[in-house]
């Protein structure tokens, strides 16, 4: 199994409660259904620190590293990002862990 764990730095009119929940739950619906995704977690920041730096997480589980680079050019994946998340966003990051 393959984690891919992504963490994202909203811009300041998305930081808000209401926004943020949009932005969670876009990705949610939009992430869950590409290929290759087994599961799909976003989670907002548990404490104060953790604010500072990020606004939210995406933890995505594949079954095997080799579905992770299908998944990222994929269309719908590119569209997500570029279209939608970029115009929201400062900072992403992303990093895969073997499970």
């Amino acid at each position: 199994m393959i984690q891919r764990i992504v963490l994202i730095k909203l811009k300041d009119a998305y930081t808000g409660q209401e926004a943020r929940g949009e932005v969670a739950e876009h990705s949610r619906r939009v992430l869950g259904g590409l290929p290759g995704v087994v599961q799909v977690q976003v989670g907002e920041p548990a404490e104060a620190k953790s604010a500072k730096s990020w606004d939210l997480s995406i933890v995505l589980g594949f079954a095997r590293l080799e579905d992770v680079e299908p998944y990222r050019v994929h269309p719908e994946h590119r569209a997500y990002v570029d279209d939608y998340l970029k115009p929201r966003m400062e900072v992403i990051k992303a990093w895969n862990f073997a499970l």
